[in-house]
């Protein structure tokens, strides 16, 4: 229908008018204020005397400070000393995230604070459950409104005001989009949030999302999908903004690929860890998490939660959940963003790969163990790349060169009904070229995503894994006893990992589909139908690390990534000619079973096997020349260098398990930058 409605100047037509349709969004990490008081009694943040503290050391004179252990981790409260954000050395360079502006998509802000009055940009901010441009939060007898307050103050609480803590982008402004705060969600409320003066507000965070009762799947709908790609497309003036994710709470019988927004590409997905570096008891797991922050999860200590602002001018040390995590990620970012401003929406996301550090991070349930993908990155399951390490991310930001274009490649598509039960798994494949010789051409990943249907008799049995050609196995959704549902199944539901990071995308890619009893729970049969699996891979055409700085500091593994990548390139050199008499139909589309582009008339066919055995013989000679050289150099760089560990910048550490993560990342960007872009 059309609707017509008449204004001062003239008349305006509206095309067509829907019904809202209402749903639930939830905090995370709110708790009760009873057991909030439990854990740690409100403090009125007023004017305190600063403690003394040796110059040297340059801290903040605010009286929280000491409590805000996931800025500097001194082992206060039961912590790991050193396993922090590694802000205060970021600091020190000079950065604060001045010029920098962070969204917080929440219930509001208490603006009137006196650790974020002057920080609060109010022309940035929005109420849109009142709407009206003062989102201050709603009075309740729980202080349930407080969340927004306490993640605004972890962003851009002040420094060396005498009030409560400092916020991780102390010198960044903060707007406060109020849009939790109503009976119901809407997609119109979302996305008129999520669009919010897009070219002012350079990151938008969110620490809520779909109901974390470990049975839903759901994510944001038309509009708000549209907003937000918008967003990392257009806004900031087309470098895009960043959008910054709370992973869940759902616990381990939960798995945030089933939650569309913090399983999306466009965001950044964030989980937690406790103080010690294990793994809080609501964390949930997924192949989508990016990297980690800090929060609480060790009752045995009031002071092991998050020490941020709180309503009405009062402190906290107990911010919790996911919800406390996403915000120092936010700050974090905003620190980078103040060293580079042209840096870009997937600029932020590289950066974040290639700076977050194991550190002390572990799986207390011994399930989750770090791995190295084919690109030599470490990962795990539950904090993806790591803990972001503010230093090394502002450091690696102020040099940065950008990337390549991204492409999407549809790599192929399996349709076929096949029933799957206990004891019989179902295993399929795709084999691509990563769209050869066409405009969507992808060689080097970034994100991949599986979009699956299938139906249960129970939605909670099923597992799924994916592999990829160069071997990496991501558990793309685990068990989730809570999920009963045998009805609505997975629609083409976009499972996406990111453990593939920097990956070949070339070759035979693997799902296998698993229907397992859940322990102690579910034990009679049942039984599921697959029906479709596309995957689509992300990523770019040329190495996107080539010209990006190694810094003098790690020249030291320059050989070994130069080693590393001739060797990874003689492999597939030889298993491209093992396998190039299948490829031989010259069919350069990108679906199952893609061959390589256009080949020569069958009259050159000899005299190009003939070039390739020579080529392979060449490359042989050529690899034992480097690796003896290689050895050399190294032998030399080790009598004339230091053998300290480095503990600045991006290449740091050994783990205790001989894992040489830092070595790992500096490959990526050395064997691109060392061998003239061959990978």
């Amino acid at each position: 229908m059309t609707l017509s409605y008449l204004t001062s100047q003239n008349y305006v037509s509206v095309r067509s008018a829907f019904q809202q349709v209402g749903y639930m969004r939830v905090k995370r990490g709110f708790k009760a204020l009873d057991k909030v008081l439990a854990l740690n009694k409100q403090q009125i943040a007023m004017k305190s005397k600063p403690k003394e503290f040796t110059e040297n050391l340059k801290l903040p004179n605010d009286p929280d400070f000491g409590k805000e252990w996931y800025l500097r981790n001194t082992g206060q409260s039961g912590g790991v000393k050193g396993l922090d954000l590694n802000v205060m050395t970021a600091w020190d360079m000079g950065y604060s995230g001045a010029g920098v502006t962070t969204a917080i998509m929440d219930d509001g802000i208490d603006y009137l604070h006196e650790d974020l009055k002057n920080n609060y940009d109010a022309d940035a901010s929005y109420d849109f459950s009142s709407n009206d441009p003062y989102p201050y939060p709603r009075y309740t007898d729980t202080w349930f409104n407080s969340h927004g307050t306490r993640c605004a103050g972890e962003v851009s609480a002040a420094k060396d005001n005498h009030v409560c803590g400092v916020g991780v982008a102390w010198g960044s402004k903060v707007a406060g989009l109020r849009m939790l705060d109503q009976p119901f969600m809407t997609d119109l409320i979302e996305a008129n949030a999520m669009g919010h003066m897009p070219n002012t507000i350079d990151i938008y965070s969110a620490s809520w999302g779909p109901t974390d009762d470990g049975k839903t799947v759901d994510g944001p709908r038309n509009l708000t999908m549209r907003a937000i790609v918008k967003g990392v497309n257009t806004g900031r003036k087309g470098l895009g903004n960043v959008y910054v994710w709370a992973s869940g709470d759902g616990g381990p019988n939960d798995d945030c690929n089933c939650d569309g927004y913090a399983a999306s590409m466009w965001t950044i997905s964030i989980n937690s860890a406790t103080n010690d570096g294990q793994t809080a008891g609501y964390d949930e797991s997924c192949s989508s998490t990016l990297a980690s922050t800090f929060s609480n999860g060790k009752s045995n200590s009031r002071d092991a939660g998050v020490a941020t602002t709180d309503l009405y001018n009062n402190c906290t040390a107990s911010h919790s959940g996911t919800s406390a995590a996403a915000p120092e990620a936010a700050g974090v970012f905003a620190l980078a963003l103040e060293a580079n401003r042209n840096l870009t929406w997937r600029d932020m996301q590289h950066l974040t790969v290639l700076t977050s550090k194991r550190n002390s991070l572990y799986d207390s349930n011994r399930i989750h163990k770090w791995k190295l993908n084919g690109a030599h990155l470490l990962f795990n399951h539950l904090f993806g790349y790591g803990v972001l390490d503010a230093a090394s991310m502002v450091d690696l930001a102020s040099q940065w060169k950008g990337l390549p274009e991204r492409f999407h490649c549809k790599a192929g598509s399996v349709s076929d009904d096949q029933e799957f039960t206990f004891g019989k798994p179902l295993r399929m494949v795709i084999e691509t070229d990563g769209c050869f010789g066409t405009e969507n051409e992808v060689n080097y990943l970034e994100h991949v995503q599986a979009f699956v249907t299938l139906r249960s008799t129970y939605r909670g049995c099923v597992t799924m894994y994916l592999t990829s050609p160069m071997g990496t196995t991501s558990m793309i959704l685990s068990q989730r006893p809570n999920d009963d549902d045998d009805k609505n199944g997975f629609n083409r539901w976009p499972f996406m990992t990111t453990h593939t990071w920097a990956e070949m995308s070339r070759g035979v890619w693997t799902l296998d589909i698993i229907m397992e009893p859940i322990l102690g729970m579910k034990t009679n049969i049942e039984r599921g139908l697959f029906k479709e699996w596309t995957l689509v891979l992300h990523g770019t055409k040329t190495p996107p690390y080539a010209n990006q700085p190694a810094g003098e500091q790690c020249s030291s593994h320059v050989v070994t990534g130069v080693v590393w990548v001739l060797l990874h390139k003689h492999a597939r050199l030889s298993a491209a000619a093992l396998t190039s008499s299948a490829n031989d139909d010259g069919d350069d589309s990108c679906g199952v079973g893609g061959g390589g582009g256009d080949d020569d008339d069958d009259d050159d066919d000899d005299d190009d096997d003939d070039d390739d055995d020579d080529g392979v013989v060449m490359m042989m000679v050529m690899m034992m020349v480097v690796v003896v050289v290689g050895t050399i150099m190294v032998m030399v760089i080790k009598i004339l260098k230091r053998e300290d560990t480095l503990h600045d910048g991006y290449c740091d550490d050994v783990n205790d398990d001989g894992d040489k993560e830092e070595e790992g990342r500096m490959m990526v960007l050395m064997m691109e930058r060392g061998t003239g872009g061959l990978w």
